[in-house]
C-alpha cells in the first residue's frame, strides 16, 4: 500500500506539470499572458514548494510522515479544483502557489515513507518503480494534456488531478498504517523556518527579476538571511536542517549537489520545446504532445533497470554516465532553428531520456542510503528541495533571457527570431551547467560494502 500510494503521488505532479506545458499557449490566449507572466504559471508552484519542503520534512519527522502526506494531498487537491475555476492570470498563479505548498508536503514524505518500508538491499528496485511512475506521468502528460486542451479545454487538466488526488487521499487514509515518528521528542524550529523561507524567497524571486535594480537587493537580502540561517542551525540543539549532514557526509552532500545541477540543467526542456513546437512550428497541442512523450517513454523503460543496477554497482558511476549523456543531448538542442527536422528533435529527446533515467533513481538511492533512518524525512525533503531549487534556477535563467531578448512580447511567428535566439542561449547555458554536474556526481564516493 505504501508503494502504491507513493507511486501514485509520484505520478501526479509530473503528469500535471507536463500536461500544463502543452496547454500553455491555450492558457496564454484565454488569460492574455505574455512570455514572462506565462513563466510564472510554472514558477509560482516551484517557488512555494521549494520554500515549504524542508520545514514540512522536519514536521513529518516529528509528527509522522503519513499525517503530513495526507494534509499535503488534501491541500494539493483543493488547490487543483480552484485552478479549474480561475478567472484571471493572477488568480491562477496564486492557486498554483497553494498547489505548490501542498505538493511540498507530499514530496517531503513520499520517498521517506517508501525507503522506510523496504530493506537497504532492495531500495534501488522499489525506487526504480517509483521513479518510473514519475516518467509515466511525464510520458502521458503531454499526450493527455494535448487531447484534453484540444477537445475540452485546459481547465479539465486540473480536474483530472483533483480526481487522482481524491484516490490518493482515500488509499493513504484507509490503508497506510500510522507510524511512530522517529523524532517526536524534538521541537520544531519556527525561527529557523522563517529565516529559511525569507532567504529562499528573496534569492529565487530576486533571480527572476534580473536584470532589474531591485533584483540585486533581493538576492543580497536572501544571501544574508541564508548565512544567518546556517549560523543559527549550527547552534540549535533541535535544528530544522542538520548542517553537519552536509559537512560530515560526502555522499549526501555531493548527491544533493548533483541533483541540484541536474534539475537546473534540464527542467525547462519541455517548457521551451512546447512553446517552440506550437508557436514556431505551428503544431497543435495534440501533435506537440506526441513529440514531447519521447523522453519520458525512454525514462519509464530504463528507470527500473537503472534502479536495480544501483543496488549492484556504485550509483556514482551510473548517475555520472547519465549526466554525461544529458550534456550531449542539451548540446544538440543548441542548434534548434525554424527548420530543424522532427527526427532530430526526437533524437535529442531520446538522448535526454536515457540520461535522465540513468541519473535519477541511482542518485536518490545514493542520497537516502547515506543517512540513518531518523534522518529519512529531512533527507527526502532536502533532495526534493534540490530538485525544486534546480527547477527554479532553470526557470530563472529562462525568464532572465526572455526578459532581455523578448521583453513583454508574446511568443508568436512575428517574434520567431528573438525566441529562437533565446532558446539557443538558454540551451548553451544549461549545457555548461550540466557538464559541471558530471564532476559533482563523480565526487560523491562509494556507498556499497559499508563505504559511506
Amino acid at each position: 500500500m505504501v508503494l502504491l500510494v507513493t507511486t501514485l503521488s509520484s505520478f501526479l505532479t509530473p503528469f500535471m506539470g507536463s500536461a500544463i506545458n502543452v496547454a500553455l499557449p491555450a492558457i496564454a490566449r484565454e488569460l492574455s499572458m505574455n512570455a514572462l507572466s506565462l513563466s510564472w504559471v510554472a514558477t509560482s508552484f516551484i517557488l512555494a514548494a521549494a520554500i515549504a519542503l524542508i520545514p514540512m520534512g522536519r514536521l513529518a519527522d516529528i509528527h509522522g510522515r503519513r499525517l503530513v502526506f495526507l494534509w499535503g494531498a488534501a491541500i494539493f487537491t483543493i488547490a487543483s479544483f480552484i485552478c479549474c475555476l480561475t478567472p484571471s492570470q493572477s488568480f491562477l498563479i496564486t492557486a498554483r502557489a497553494v498547489q505548490g505548498f501542498g505538493g511540498a508536503m507530499i514530496f517531503s514524505t513520499s520517498t521517506a515513507m517508501l525507503i522506510s518500508a523496504y530493506p537497504q538491499n532492495e531500495r534501488g528496485k522499489f525506487l526504480g518503480i517509483n521513479v518510473t511512475a514519475v516518467y509515466v506521468g511525464l510520458t502521458i502528460g503531454p499526450f493527455i494534456g494535448g487531447l484534453v486542451t484540444h477537445y475540452l479545454g485546459w481547465r479539465y487538466i486540473f480536474l483530472i488531478t483533483v480526481l487522482l488526488g481524491l484516490v490518493i487521499i482515500f488509499i493513504a487514509y484507509f490503508f497506510v498504517e500510522r507510524e511512530i515518528p522517529a523524532r517526536k521528542k524534538d521541537r520544531f524550529d519556527v525561527a529557523g523556518s522563517l529565516l529559511y523561507a525569507i532567504a529562499l524567497f528573496a534569492m529565487m524571486y530576486g533571480f527572476s527579476l534580473l536584470p532589474g535594480w531591485n533584483a540585486g537587493l533581493l538576492i543580497g537580502i536572501g544571501v544574508f538571511c541564508l548565512v544567518l540561517f546556517i549560523a543559527q542551525q549550527l547552534n540549535n540543539p533541535s535544528p530544522l536542517v542538520d548542517i553537519r549532514l552536509f559537512l560530515d557526509n560526502k555522499v549526501f552532500a555531493f548527491s544533493n549537489l548533483a541533483a541540484l545541477i541536474n534539475y537546473s540543467a534540464t527542467f525547462v526542456v519541455g517548457f521551451l520545446l512546447s512553446l517552440y513546437l506550437q508557436n514556431i512550428r505551428l503544431l497543435s497541442a495534440v501533435e506537440a504532445g506526441f513529440v514531447l512523450v519521447a523522453a519520458p517513454v525512454v525514462q519509464a523503460v530504463i528507470s527500473p533497470f537503472a534502479g536495480r543496477l544501483s543496488d549492484r554497482f556504485e550509483p556514482q558511476i551510473i548517475a555520472s554516465i547519465g549526466m554525461g549523456i544529458t550534456v550531449t543531448g542539451l548540446i544538440q538542442l543548441i542548434f534548434l532553428n525554424g527548420g530543424t527536422s522532427m527526427m532530430y528533435i526526437l533524437f535529442c529527446l531520446v538522448l535526454l531520456g536515457v540520461g535522465f533515467a540513468l541519473f535519477s533513481s541511482p542518485n536518490v538511492n545514493a542520497t537516502m542510503s547515506a543517512v540513518e533512518k531518523k534522518y529519512y524525512g529531512i533527507a527526502s525533503a532536502t533532495l526534493g528541495t534540490m530538485r525544486l531549487t534546480g527547477q527554479m534556477v532553470s526557470m530563472g535563467i529562462t525568464m532572465l533571457v526572455f526578459a532581455v531578448i523578448l521583453g513583454n512580447h508574446p511568443i508568436s511567428l512575428s517574434t520567431r527570431q528573438p525566441f529562437l535566439k533565446s532558446t539557443q542561449l538558454i540551451f548553451s547555458m544549461l549545457s555548461v551547467i550540466s557538464f559541471g554536474g558530471v564532476f559533482a556526481s563523480l565526487a560523491r564516493g562509494k556507498i556499497h560494502h559499508g563505504k559511506k
